[in-house]
């Protein structure tokens, strides 16, 4: 078990989940150590980080990762590691066992049975959690098969794993894609690589994205919030840039932990991701994120502090009566929000494949000035702790002469 003093190190210092997790744990009185891909990083410049090293990424050096990991292991003495993204997870928790530190996550196969989409929608569905009319195609031939029947549009295309396995050859995540009519998917499946299947074809749900928070350990559930997504990067449906917590709703909840227990889901923190139609009113499941998410510092700026609360749970100390956060709460990812309003400006509703009655220009102008008002609470930028933000300021601007408006 882990000590709930225990230093900690934390991988993925780029990521802004890594910065709530050392700003969070930091302030617990826990010493953060941070690797990251680049000598400067977001966790790395905040001033609760002890240290930071540079280590190999793990999508292009998985064995060198690991070794890395386990050398700064070796070197510092933390009692807790924590990897960010879905990629560490991966190339980590098959070695947890050989690593001499507390990784307070589920088992490999565990993890990637909630990070295979297809598998998660289908174990949905059987419990009667609504879910996108969806298929699979495992290769071009399917999709060129299958596309003369489709005749409701607009689709979704997206990987049914994010990070799969690594493979020569494979071509890279896209991400998701919006096709808007049986021509814009000709010419996917057109410009498709055979290495990118097998992927996921859905309905597309048009509404407010929203979601549960939460933190289950030995089966039960000990923290919770909720959240609901303002604003989009890229617009038409991305990463979230403005959000705000709420009290997560009954339903919602309930679903979330009936799936997570049914996928085995015993140990450890979760996003349940859900998209409430606009004409319904029907909340459809679009993903589990079986790790710390990127908008995690709303939930700690609710008072739901997800990495202290896991280290506790990790060390036989959960707390007694569920935390749940405060509603209300909105913080924005300026630097997001800049980008998000710049694809916005510059590219027309087509090409970013926006939905019939999505704001205007002008309107998202307005919106983006209007989240300057007090109390919307900045996620990197931090008086108290302004290198994070002095870092990814230089790392824009140095991306800003090869910068395009995303899609």
């Amino acid at each position: 078990m882990a000590d709930v003093s225990a230093s900690v190190l934390i991988t993925d210092g780029d990521e802004r989940a890594a910065l709530a997790c050392v700003r969070a744990l930091g302030r617990s009185g826990h010493r953060c150590f941070v690797l990251a891909p680049a000598r400067r990083s977001l966790a790395g410049a905040s001033r609760f980080c002890e240290a930071g090293s540079v280590c190999p990424d793990p999508s292009d050096d998985r064995m060198g990762f690991v070794e890395c990991v386990e050398e700064r292991i070796h070197a510092l003495g933390p009692g807790v590691l924590l990897p960010i993204t879905e990629k560490s997870l991966r190339a980590l928790l098959p070695e947890r066992h050989s690593l001499g530190v507390s990784v307070p996550f589920p088992s490999l196969e565990v993890f990637s049975a909630v990070s295979d989409k297809e598998n998660v929608l289908r174990v949905a569905q059987g419990l009667g959690i609504p879910v996108p009319r969806q298929r699979v195609w495992s290769s071009p031939a399917q999709a060129q098969g299958d596309r003369v029947s489709m005749t409701e549009f607009p689709l979704a295309i997206k990987p049914t794993i994010s990070v799969p396995p690594p493979r020569p050859g494979r071509a890279s995540f896209r991400g998701v894609e919006y096709i808007m009519d049986a021509r814009g998917l000709e010419r996917w499946i057109a410009n498709s690589d055979p290495e990118g299947y097998p992927v996921l074809v859905q309905e597309r749900v048009v509404g407010h994205g929203i979601g549960v928070f939460l933190l289950i350990w030995d089966g039960s559930l000990r923290a919770v919030v909720g959240h609901r997504r303002i604003r989009e990067k890229p617009p038409s449906g991305g990463v979230s840039v403005v959000r705000e917590s709420t009290v997560p709703d009954g339903k919602l909840l309930e679903y979330s932990l009936d799936l997570l227990r049914t996928l085995g889901w015993t140990h450890g923190v979760a996003m349940v991701e859900f998209k409430r139609d606009a004409r319904s009113g029907i909340p459809y499941l679009m993903e589990v994120n079986g790790r710390f998410w990127g908008s995690l510092q709303l939930a700690v700026d609710a008072g739901v502090d997800f990495p202290t609360l896991l280290l506790r749970c990790a060390s036989g100390e959960p707390p007694r009566d569920v935390v749940r956060g405060t509603p209300g709460i909105r913080t924005r990812w300026l630097l997001g929000d800049v980008d998000q309003l710049a694809t916005r400006l510059l590219r027309n509703r087509q090409d970013l494949g926006l939905p019939p009655g999505f704001p205007s220009r002008g309107r998202t102008l307005w919106d983006f000035l209007a989240d300057f008002r007090p109390g919307v609470r900045l996620e990197v930028l931090r008086f108290s702790d302004l290198g994070p933000f002095l870092c990814e300021l230089g790392s824009w601007f140095g991306h800003l002469s090869s910068w395009r408006p995303s899609r």
